[in-house]
């Protein structure tokens, strides 16, 4: 993994999301259950972009981070995402 940031749209992310501050440990968002197959960085951006402004995103096999400006809005992504289903998969 590099630190280097992938445009994507007018927003600018990185794909480093396991900074050990404590401030941003409480904006990232964990996505489980996530069909890495098919879902893309370039889609789980644009489905958590709506809760704010997102500094890192990292997809895994299965899983994914999103790394939030705030622990708002982190909060609220989860509060509106959880149990969404992508891919046929419920997050």
């Amino acid at each position: 993994k590099t630190g280097i940031p992938t445009m994507t749209g007018k927003t600018q992310t990185s794909n480093v999301t396991n900074k050990n501050d404590p401030k941003s440990i409480n904006s990232r968002v964990f996505i489980g259950n996530l069909n890495t197959a098919i879902v893309k960085k370039s889609d789980i951006e644009a489905i958590f972009a709506k809760y704010g402004k997102i500094v890192g995103c990292s997809v895994h096999k299965g899983y994914a981070f999103v790394q939030y400006m705030s622990e708002r809005h982190a909060r609220a992504a989860v509060a509106g995402e959880n149990a969404r289903i992508i891919a046929g998969q419920p997050l």
